[in-house]
């Protein structure tokens, strides 16, 4: 991947074998760093997380894109279920509602899409997940990941606690989490499935500590 010895390949020659071998390689070295990079951090994502339910508290998750998608897949294990059936847990993916998405858009400014709903729907009792595999902004100036910048501003207003899924990349956010998942990598995918692992082990943490067997 960028920045990894073994890339950029030879254009001329694709080798799959070589290109599959490395990059699983590249993906369980990765894994493998985050468990003295992320593992005490997880626990206090998991722990926050667990502190909301027993208030009464929701989780509320954006992202941009690929983030989007795992926001909603988080979700969804907490309403449903992780490893077993059991009462359903409340939690929110912002990035899903398209027509508000669409309206606030429209007449707001896309930067406003979690914002909004962010002051609408949260209390001080939930938690706010942002994941992203960058860094978020705080500027009109630079509107790459505006939208989650201005949604970390608006979780600290109300008193919400925040966790963020990061990576390497990641400065501007830190001073307005509560919790950084910080993925030992610079690389998107790696990151990425990185955010998936982390947030899996939290939703498992969450599902036994509130439904005890």
């Amino acid at each position: 991947m960028p920045g990894s010895s073994r890339y950029p390949y030879n254009l001329g020659v694709v080798d799959k074998s070589q290109i599959i071998s490395d990059q699983l390689q590249d993906s369980s070295q990765t894994v493998a760093k985050m468990v003295e990079a992320c593992s005490e951090d997880i626990k206090k994502a998991a722990e926050l997380i667990i502190d909301s339910y027993k208030q009464s508290g929701k989780l509320l998750l954006c992202g941009n894109g690929g983030s989007a998608s795992q926001s909603q897949h988080i979700a969804a294990e907490m309403i449903n279920k992780f490893r077993f059936d059991r009462q359903p847990l409340a939690a929110i993916a912002l990035t899903t509602d398209t027509s508000n998405l669409t309206s606030i858009g429209n007449d707001s400014g896309f930067q406003y899409v979690f914002v909004k709903q962010i002051k609408a729907l949260g209390k001080k009792e939930d938690v706010l997940v942002i994941i992203t595999t960058s860094d978020v902004s705080f500027s009109p100036d630079n509107t790459h990941s505006l939208d989650l910048g201005l949604a970390l501003k608006a979780a600290k207003e109300l008193g919400i606690k925040t966790i963020g899924m990061v990576s390497e990349k990641t400065k501007e956010a830190l001073p307005y989490l509560d919790v950084a998942v910080r993925i030992p990598s610079r690389d998107t995918p790696r990151t990425q499935e990185g955010h998936i692992t982390a947030l899996h082990i939290i939703c498992d943490l969450v599902e036994q500590e509130m439904f005890p067997k």
